[in-house]
């Protein structure tokens, strides 16, 4: 397999790493001639490495998009013109329109495109997902999620595209169910013309969602709550500790009683989950069969990042189907 990888930032450098220890046949494109030759230093060939990244479209059989999201739609449409399979880090555009035109050429073209939702291959959210496939939660009253801590904001989109997105995709991979509708409040309080704090709540039918992301709380929050009529998860990705809690209310003669029941917390393992979807989007490539998060998949997404913009900006709630 020969893959081009097209951005070597942090986020690339990982990239990087990563498809060298799954073997394949490495180009690189970067923009900055230091990071080219970072990449030559990692172990790509020099005549391999290029500015453009059009100049190894036709020497490679798919192309790793790492760059910010206002270049991914002429990137990845380039690329699948040209014959060429997409891996592409969420979100999938920077806009839901981008996001129609560029299902639009996956389709005229066949060829493969998978988001980077790299949530949906945590070994936490393996273990939340057959947990609830077991019954043993009952149905889901509702879900908490928090992407925040003190950190750089990002220079090309607002931290509910970039952070608060991986727990919109989250919680419609867990619950099966897309998002329905968005009440959200997303502030700009940096002033650099994008929300850097955002509360949503989001839908998924009737189970509602509660994501908080942010650039200001101390610390690092990657965690999400799953509260079920029998059950209730509670999930620290950064640790990878789950913990199942049986709480549930019991009606007595003297009304609702909140007795505190069993509680068992385990370590979830697996695979790096950046490994883990680069290898599953190879195999979609070799086999030419639908990848795990396809580009609808990414556009509903990227869609309900829309409808919280809009609820923030209009003071209500927004249904995904207002978006067309």
């Amino acid at each position: 397999m020969r893959v081009l990888l097209v951005g070597l930032g942090r986020w690339g450098e990982k990239h990087l790493r990563v498809l060298t220890e799954l073997g394949v046949e490495l180009w690189a494109a970067d923009l900055s001639e230091e990071r080219r030759a970072f990449a030559v230093k990692a172990g790509v060939a020099p005549a391999q490495t290029v500015a453009d990244f059009r100049e190894a479209l036709p020497h490679v059989d798919a192309v790793d998009l790492v760059t910010p999201a206002d270049s991914h739609l002429a990137v990845a449409g380039a690329s699948l013109r040209a014959g060429r399979h997409c891996f592409v880090e969420k979100p999938l555009t920077l806009t839901a329109a981008e996001g129609r035109e560029l299902a639009g050429i996956v389709r005229a073209t066949g060829r493969v495109l998978q988001v980077g939702h790299i949530f949906r291959f945590h070994p936490v959210t393996e273990a939340l997902r057959e947990r609830i496939a077991s019954g043993a939660v009952g149905p889901v009253r509702y879900c908490t999620g928090r992407f925040a801590g003190f950190k750089r904001p990002r220079a090309d989109v607002g931290v509910t595209q970039t952070d608060a997105i991986h727990h919109i995709d989250l919680f419609a991979h867990l619950l099966g169910t897309p998002p329905t509708a968005v009440t959200a409040t997303l502030r700009d309080l940096l002033g650099c013309g994008m929300d850097d704090l955002s509360f949503c709540a989001v839908e998924y039918g009737a189970v509602p969602a509660f994501i908080e992301a942010g650039y200001f709380a101390p610390g690092t929050a990657r965690d999400c709550v799953v509260v079920g009529e029998r059950e209730t998860l509670a999930a620290d990705f950064g640790s990878s500790e789950v913990s199942v809690l049986e709480n549930r209310h019991v009606l007595g003669a003297a009304g609702w009683q909140a007795p505190e029941g069993k509680a068992r917390t385990f370590k979830a393992t697996g695979a790096e989950p950046l490994r883990r979807e680069l290898e599953l989007f190879l195999e979609a490539v070799r086999s030419g069969g639908e990848p795990p998060v396809d580009v609808a998949a990414g556009l509903t997404a990227l869609q309900a990042v829309e409808a919280a913009q809009r609820s923030s900006a209009l003071g209500r709630r927004v249904t995904l189907a207002e978006l067309g």
